[in-house]
C-alpha cells in the first residue's frame, strides 16, 4: 500500500477543455486531414522557432527518418549519433542503409561529446545527429564547425527540447544545423498525441521533406493540361501525414509551450536546491549558455570512492527504483545504450564502446516531471527518495 493516493507518473500530458474544444471544432469542420491546419501548425512552429520551414508529420521517428532521406543517407554510409537516446534516432539511420557510430557522452550532460566525435569521422561518415538529452541542448555550435570541416549534415534530435534555448536562439531555429527534429509525443514539450516535425532553413532540404512526407508525390510543377486531377511522383516517399485535429491541438498547446516550460524549470529548480544538500546522488548540470526544456529531470546513484562493484550498483539502483514505485512515484530510466539492445548486438556492436554511457545507464533514475505536477507531489518524491536513500 502506497503513502500516495495517486500515482505519479514520470511524465504526462496536459489537457484541457479549450484544446478540447479546438480538435471537437475541427472534427466537424469540412477537412479532419490534409486542411488548413496543418498549415497553420507549421507556421506558427516557424514563427515560435525562427526557422524558414517546417514540415510536420505522423510521429518524431518519422520525422528522422525523412530528414535521413533528405540528408542522402544510403547504404554504406556512417552517421554519428548518442548512444543515450531512444532507439529511433539510430533506427532512423539503419532505415536509410546507414550505420549508426556512437560516440560517447560527457559526464555532466549526458549529451554526445563533442570532442571525442572527430576521432569517430571516416571517409564514409555522411552526417551527425546529435541529441539534445533530456532537453539540454549540446553543444551546437562545436559540433556544426566539425561538420563542415568535413562536409556533414547536422540533423539536431531535438525531440526532447521543443522551448530549450541555446546561445540565446530557440531549438528549431537551425543556427547551427540543417535540420532540426521535434516529437509531439504525449510526454513531450506539447502534443498532438502522436505526431512530429523537420525544420530547416535549406528551401532544397524543405522541398525534399514534402515530398518523402506524402509517397513522393506532388502536384505543383506539373502539366496542368493533362487535369486538375494529375499528379506525379518524384520520389519513394512514405504516408507520414499527420491530421487537421492532431495539428489543432498542436496549435492550442503551443500557445502554452512558454508557460509549460517555465513550470519544469520551477519544478527542476526545488529537485535542484534540495538535491544540493544531499551526497547520496548527483546530477546533471545546466551549462550557461543553454536553457533546459527539462523535459526529464534524472538523478545518477552516487558511488562515493568507487565502493561499490559494478554489479552492486546496478542491484542498488533496482532497489531504490523497486522503492518508489512501490510507493506510487512512478520512476522511469532514460536510457539503455542503443548499442546494447539484442538487435544492435546481432548487428556486432558490442559493449564497452561508450563507457560513460555504460557507467551512466547503471546509476540512471528518472524522476517524475511534467508542467501538471503540483509541489506537493514534487515534495512527495523528495520525501520518500530520500527515506530510500
Amino acid at each position: 500500500m502506497t503513502l500516495h493516493k495517486k500515482f505519479i507518473p514520470y511524465s504526462t500530458q496536459w489537457i484541457d477543455k479549450v484544446d478540447i474544444n479546438a480538435v471537437s471544432g475541427t472534427l466537424l469542420s469540412d477537412w479532419i486531414t490534409q486542411g488548413p491546419k496543418i498549415r497553420e501548425f507549421e507556421k506558427k512552429l516557424s514563427s515560435y522557432c525562427k526557422a524558414k520551414y517546417v514540415v510536420v508529420l505522423s510521429n518524431g521517428t518519422a520525422a528522422l527518418h525523412i530528414a535521413c532521406l533528405a540528408a542522402k543517407i544510403k547504404s554504406g554510409d556512417e552517421v554519428i549519433t548518442s548512444p543515450i537516446t531512444f532507439v529511433a534516432s539510430a533506427n532512423c539511420i539503419l532505415y536509410c542503409g546507414g550505420a549508426p557510430i556512437f560516440v560517447d557522452i560527457q559526464k555532466d550532460t549526458a549529451n554526445i561529446d563533442p570532442n571525442k566525435i572527430e576521432e569517430k569521422i571516416t571517409q564514409r561518415t555522411k552526417a551527425i545527429i546529435p541529441v539534445h538529452f533530456a532537453g539540454h541542448p549540446c553543444d551546437l555550435e562545436q559540433i556544426y564547425h566539425i561538420a563542415k570541416k568535413h562536409n556533414l549534415f547536422v540533423i539536431e534530435d531535438a525531440a526532447h527540447a521543443l522551448g530549450a534555448e541555446y546561445q540565446g536562439a530557440k531549438i528549431g531555429s537551425c543556427k547551427y544545423s540543417d535540420m532540426t527534429i521535434f516529437s509531439f509525443h504525449p510526454v513531450k514539450s506539447i502534443t498532438t498525441g502522436e505526431g512530429g516535425a523537420v525544420l530547416t532553413n535549406r528551401k532544397d532540404l524543405y522541398e525534399k521533406l514534402i515530398l518523402f512526407r506524402n509517397h513522393g508525390i506532388t502536384r505543383n510543377k506539373i502539366k496542368r493540361s493533362y487535369g486538375l486531377w494529375y499528379y506525379e511522383m518524384l520520389e519513394l516517399g512514405f504516408n507520414y501525414r499527420i491530421t487537421d485535429f492532431q495539428c489543432a491541438l498542436g496549435i492550442n498547446q503551443l500557445k502554452r509551450l512558454n508557460k509549460f516550460i517555465k513550470r519544469r524549470r520551477d519544478i527542476a529548480g526545488i529537485y535542484n536546491r534540495e538535491f544540493s544538500r544531499s551526497n547520496k546522488v548527483e546530477l546533471l548540470s545546466e551549462n550557461k549558455n543553454v536553457k533546459s526544456a527539462h523535459h526529464l529531470y534524472v538523478i545518477k546513484i552516487k558511488d562515493k570512492k568507487s565502493k561499490f562493484k559494478k554489479s552492486d550498483l546496478i542491484l542498488r539502483r533496482k532497489n531504490i527504483f523497486d522503492a518508489l514505485i512501490k510507493k506510487g512515484i512512478g520512476v522511469n530510466v532514460h536510457y539503455i545504450p542503443v548499442y546494447l539492445q539484442p538487435y544492435y548486438q546481432q548487428l556486432g556492436y558490442k559493449r564497452g564502446i561508450c563507457p560513460i554511457a555504460e557507467d551512466y545507464y547503471n546509476r540512471a533514475i528518472t524522476l517524475p516531471l511534467y508542467p501538471k505536477m503540483r509541489d506537493k507531489d514534487v515534495k512527495y518524491v523528495l520525501r520518500i527518495l530520500f527515506n530510500i536513500l
